[in-house]
């Protein structure tokens, strides 16, 4: 039972997990953009929840052996980084744009939000269920 109910979560976890750790991309690109020859970095939220998802769905390889080698997942869900476009280049070679790194992060500052409001409300409402609806 507990296993149905983890699994219905999934999703939203996977999601959660992808935000912060593009909250993490996001701020070291701000915490850099006086950095000389820094290249701002970030990922396509969506092709990286697509492949976490899959992930999700493929079957696991069973080690049949202790001598086999136990297979790993790339991290934070196959998140590829890629360099950020250089809007205006600076002088000394740093890509950070702060307008569209703020823009960028308040965007996913906005939709961690409400992950976690849809995730609470879906919560409150199984709770609900199980004491019956009062």
């Amino acid at each position: 039972m507990l296993d149905k109910i983890g699994k219905h979560f999934d999703f939203q976890q996977h999601a959660l997990n992808l935000r912060a750790y593009r909250t993490e991309v996001l701020a070291g690109n701000l915490a850099n953009a006086d950095t000389p020859y820094y290249k701002a970095v970030d990922f396509d939220f969506g092709q990286a929840l697509q492949g976490a998802a899959d992930a999700q769905r493929t079957m696991a390889l069973a080690r049949t052996d202790g001598s086999h080698l136990a297979g790993s997942h790339a991290d934070a869900g196959g998140a590829d980084l890629k360099y950020r476009t250089a809007v205006q280049p600076s002088l000394d070679g740093n890509t950070v744009d702060m307008d569209v790194e703020r823009a960028a992060f308040t965007e996913n500052a906005l939709r961690y939000q409400s992950t976690l409001t849809f995730l609470s409300r879906r919560i409150s409402g199984l709770s609900d269920a199980i004491k019956g609806g009062q």
